[in-house]
């Protein structure tokens, strides 16, 4: 019995041995794997263009997306080795980082001719100074998104203080990633977004942790039903999802705090030994059409380097533009070094605890507790040998 069982196992595992090498010859001339941000492309819905669909009609190749919710996250899933993805869209930090590891594809220009439509302003940025690794997709800044019937201040008195302010305890949302939040923490105690100053993360982190007993929930795309159903009446986040949130809640508000504010550039890259890189740079390519990133762009509301792409944007999406001294007073991310990067990663565990591993006193009590457990169990062991 037990000898068929075996047999019939082993049969399972060349059938599936056959099947999986089939299909990988399959996936290899006419799949390609993305990885994006959710709310972050055209997909059909309301009307609009399906992007990835057209892509498919236009050469064949089938588009498999999916999203994630942070740039840590996408490092995780890349570093961790288990991922294949043929297509990312990092932010700009993240991109420099994955170079410094040597995650990235150099891409191939002549397989993107549709990058000569990008601006000049957004190519030899700080996180890829040669324009090896990426293509800019869009860019924005981050600002905050308020009720207006349920906030006090005028839209020029909300700063990021106001994210800070009791009044609006339990109806403040806060970003569900580190670099963003403290990044806010930051500019709000007069600190560059890319210290290397531990002890300005430190008190950054500390500052997180005061605010964490105001804040509702971390979140990253659950923003728009808390905000948009009035759950939450505080959000940071970013300025293309304004057109957005506007639409679904005429009374919510967007400011960018003129204390300066964080600017982002998300950029497509293919990821070191992609198995499909031609493909890769086909679909890079194609979401360069000037009409596939004017559709994206109207679809999400995020601002675009497409310099074509723009001439042929409405006025009504252009106002959701930051003007430019909001662009002159905002800084970009840039990778931080290994020993700025695992602090933060520490301090963004005690934020997310609410600082109880930064707490001596607690400390204290409960090495006292577990000394008075130790103690009892001790005199009642020694009472039953009596």
């Amino acid at each position: 019995m037990k000898k068929k069982i075996y047999f019939s196992i082993l049969i399972l595992f060349i059938v599936s041995f056959i099947s999986g090498c089939s299909s990988e010859k399959s996936e290899n001339d006419n799949v390609i794997n993305v990885y994006s941000w959710g709310e972050f492309i055209s997909n059909g819905v309301d009307g609009t263009l399906d992007v990835n669909k057209e892509f498919t009609e236009r050469t064949g190749i089938k588009v498999n997306y999916k999203t994630f919710q942070n740039n840590e996250e996408l490092f995780a899933k890349l570093i961790g080795g288990g991922a294949d993805y043929d297509v990312i869209i990092p932010s700009d930090y993240m991109i420099s980082r994955l170079i410094e590891n040597d995650m990235l594809e150099p891409l191939n220009f002549d397989n993107i001719p549709n990058y000569s439509f990008i601006s000049e302003n957004f190519k030899n940025l700080d996180f890829d100074p040669q324009n090896k690794y990426s293509v800019p997709y869009v860019w924005g800044l981050i600002g905050i998104f308020y009720n207006k019937r349920e906030i006090q201040e005028n839209e020029d008195e909300i700063t990021w203080n106001t994210l800070w302010d009791e009044k609006y305890r339990n109806k403040i949302l806060m970003f569900d990633n580190a670099r963003d939040s403290f990044a806010i923490s930051l500019l709000r105690l007069g600190y560059s977004v890319n210290t290397v100053n531990p002890q300005a993360w430190r008190e950054a982190a500390n500052q997180l942790i005061i605010q964490k007993k105001l804040v509702q929930a971390y979140v990253m795309d659950q923003i728009f039903d808390k905000m948009s159903n009035g759950e939450a009446v505080l959000a940071p986040y970013y300025s293309g999802d304004a057109a957005t949130l506007l639409k679904t809640n005429p009374d919510i508000g967007f400011v960018i705090p003129k204390s300066g504010t964080n600017k982002f550039v998300d950029s497509m890259c293919i990821p070191k030994n992609s198995r499909h890189k031609i493909q890769a740079e086909k679909y890079i390519n194609f979401m360069c059409e000037t009409d596939i990133a004017l559709a994206n762009v109207q679809k999400t509301g995020y601002s675009t380097p497409h310099t074509e792409a723009y001439k042929k944007l409405n006025d009504e999406i252009k106002k959701f533009y930051p003007d430019e001294n909001e662009v002159k007073n905002s800084q970009v991310f840039i990778n931080l070094p290994s020993n700025i990067n695992k602090l933060m990663d520490e301090l963004w565990v005690e934020v997310k605890s609410g600082g109880a591993y930064t707490q001596p006193w607690l400390l204290v009590v409960i090495l006292l507790i577990f000394g008075i457990i130790y103690l009892l169990a001790v005199f009642v062991k020694k009472s039953k040998m009596k």
